[in-house]
């Protein structure tokens, strides 16, 4: 009987566990605004699930939220023999409930119905304004162009688009950019990369109805000359650059501004013809992101505008894979912009991502049951994890969780023999008491020994 109590009991924290927990913080409601977390999956707050999870890896570098699903797309993840004696590596896409973040099922990358094996095929994923989703590949400094890819939503089968051309200089791509409607059937759209380790450009635009070319009126390529701080020269690694919509509906998908992000700058915004509009020179240096992270995004609220964008790498001095969400300043600029929230607020981890740099932003735009405007932020570093916030008025959600038991090593609620074989492994040196977030230190000496299994004991008999 107490065998099959404890195998009942197993299985179900093997359930619960599978799913995402919230990151365990309130944050200030400031000029009337909140902010919760409704879940979050990452090295902090569930690092025994997200570690075991196929996302918890260097080329699952990209993510994007879309609709009610988010879309973590991973290079080169499993083999697969499509005929005897041929064998390609294929790219994944795993999928999340952007509700609850319970894992969805994957989709197999196709192109052509053969699996798609390309290097780093899949290092790119992002969604359009009409809900297209579209992926691109890393290109070498010897690749004359990058293909553009649509992804089916429920087949994974790509579609080619188009080759877009780099044009007579030809530099390593990594992240890329896109606005409007890939397929061009119900509005333009526009492309944009910042090469690595290069001062270029990269941009193309095709009318509704049109091919793309290039997006620097004709030219696909243009070299920025104004950086901030003045000694960078170029982007460095895994730069990304974002494109901001235009204000009205002539220019919304036109791409007359973007901000660049590189490994050496902090996000610069350039006009379409590569002069300098803002930099972080007039920022409270309090604000500015260290170098070596990438990653950027603007939402509205309330007749509020916004900026989020990445405050370190995982090595941060205090803000390893963490976002600032900052008002911005008058007339939307980054001068005077005052900061509202850091997330999480106790990071996603702090693990070496390989280098990638990449940190991916995207918001939805919705109304709650009183009208108001609600904002879902989607979070993602890859390698340490991923959240998924929603501010507005009167969002709710993302209370603190009540102290842990005494006792209770698994956080389920209560102190039984699933507790007290948890503490066995840990001393047997089959499971590691990091897992359980300081709960397996009954005596707070920093060992799990036998002293903590006796603890757990005399609770469960009453002593």
């Amino acid at each position: 009987m107490k065998k099959f109590l404890l195998s009942a009991a197993m299985a179900v924290l093997a359930f619960v566990g599978a799913n995402a927990a919230t990151d365990n913080q309130t944050y200030e409601e400031v000029n009337g605004i909140k902010i919760v977390n409704l879940w979050s999956f990452d090295r902090v707050h569930t690092p025994k699930e997200f570690q075991a999870s196929p996302i918890c890896h260097t080329r699952a570098r990209t993510a994007v939220m879309s609709g009610d699903i988010i879309y973590v797309a991973r290079s080169e993840e499993k083999a697969v023999v499509p005929a005897p004696g041929d064998t390609v590596v294929a790219a994944v896409v795993h999928r999340f409930s952007v509700k609850d973040g319970s894992a969805l099922p994957d989709l197999d990358i196709t192109y052509q119905g053969r699996p798609f094996g390309t290097f780093l095929g899949v290092n790119c994923i992002g969604v359009d304004n009409f809900g297209h989703l579209w992926v691109a590949p890393y290109t070498s400094e010897k690749a004359t162009t990058i293909p553009l890819y649509m992804l089916d939503k429920e087949s994974g089968e790509l579609t080619l688009i188009a080759d877009l051309e780099k044009g007579d200089v030809i530099a390593r791509t990594d992240y890329y950019d896109l606005v409007g409607d890939i397929t061009r059937e119900q509005a333009p759209c526009k492309v944009v990369n910042a090469g690595t380790n290069v001062p270029t450009l990269y941009s193309w635009f095709a009318e509704q109805g049109g091919d793309f070319e290039g997006g620097f009126e004709g030219d696909t390529y243009l070299d920025a000359t104004m950086f901030y701080p003045e000694t960078v020269t170029e982007w460095g690694y895994g730069p990304y650059a974002k494109i901001l919509l235009g204000e009205d509906e002539d220019v919304l998908y036109n791409g007359d501004l973007m901000y660049v992000d590189g490994f050496y700058s902090k996000p610069l915004l350039y006009s379409s013809d590569g002069s300098l509009i803002e930099s972080f020179e007039a920022v409270d240096v309090e604000l500015w992101p260290e170098d070596g992270t990438n990653g950027v995004t603007e939402f509205h609220l309330n007749g509020r505008n916004f900026i989020v964008y990445s405050m370190a790498q995982y090595s941060g001095d205090g803000h390893g894979c963490q976002a600032n969400i900052c008002e911005l300043g008058p007339d939307m600029t980054l001068e005077g912009m005052s900061k509202y929230w850091q997330i999480p607020a106790d990071s996603l981890g702090k693990v070496s991502d390989g280098g990638n740099r990449i940190h991916c932003f995207n918001v939805q735009y919705s109304t709650d049951e009183q009208g108001d405007e609600v904002v879902t932020l989607f979070n993602y570093k890859g390698f340490n994890g991923m959240s998924v916030y929603q501010i507005g008025k009167n969002v709710k959600g993302g209370d603190p969780e009540p102290p842990a038991v005494k006792g209770d090593v698994n956080n389920d609620g209560v102190v039984d023999v699933t507790d007290a074989n948890i503490l066995i492994n840990i001393i047997l040196g089959k499971d590691d008491a990091a897992n359980y977030g300081g709960r397996a230190d009954l005596d707070g000496n920093n060992v799990v020994d036998i002293s903590d299994l006796n603890k757990v004991l005399n609770i469960m008999l009453g002593k």
